[in-house]
């Protein structure tokens, strides 16, 4: 659900759907792009420089497409496990793409009164004190 906060802020108040908190989300939007090349020498080595510096942004869309697809393997399991065996959802209030609060939050139900809660107090100016302690 998103929200905005009296001073204009956005905010997104979710479920977590899987058990661990994704590291890339929103990494890759500022990725460069590089220059048009000819095909004289001096293009081949500004291309070959450009390579070079593109060589970490390259492993950076590696490990993300690996993560989506490590997420999309396990996410039909997950939704399984916490079908079958009553797993607790957890409730979590974002500022742009950093976790600002999150809480477990109990079944589907209770999780979706606790976000309708979360964001009535953020409508309302009542912003939580921030209880992640690592979001990078």
């Amino acid at each position: 659900m998103k929200v905005k906060d009296p001073t204009g802020q956005t905010w997104r108040v979710t479920r977590r759907w899987v058990p661990w908190r994704r590291r890339l989300k929103g990494a890759l939007s500022d990725l460069p792009s590089g220059p048009g090349l000819g095909d004289d020498p001096v293009s081949m080595v500004i291309g070959l420089v450009f390579l070079v510096v593109m060589i970490p942004f390259l492993i950076l869309v590696l490990v993300a497409a690996l993560e989506l697809l490590l997420l999309l393997l396990v996410v039909p399991f997950a939704l399984l496990g916490r079908a079958l065996f009553g797993q607790h959802w957890t409730v979590e209030a974002r500022h742009g793409f950093h976790i600002w609060y999150e809480e477990p939050a109990g079944d589907w139900q209770s999780s979706g009164i606790r976000i309708h809660a979360l964001a009535d107090d953020l409508r309302r100016g009542e912003i939580p004190v921030s209880n992640v302690v690592n979001d990078a």
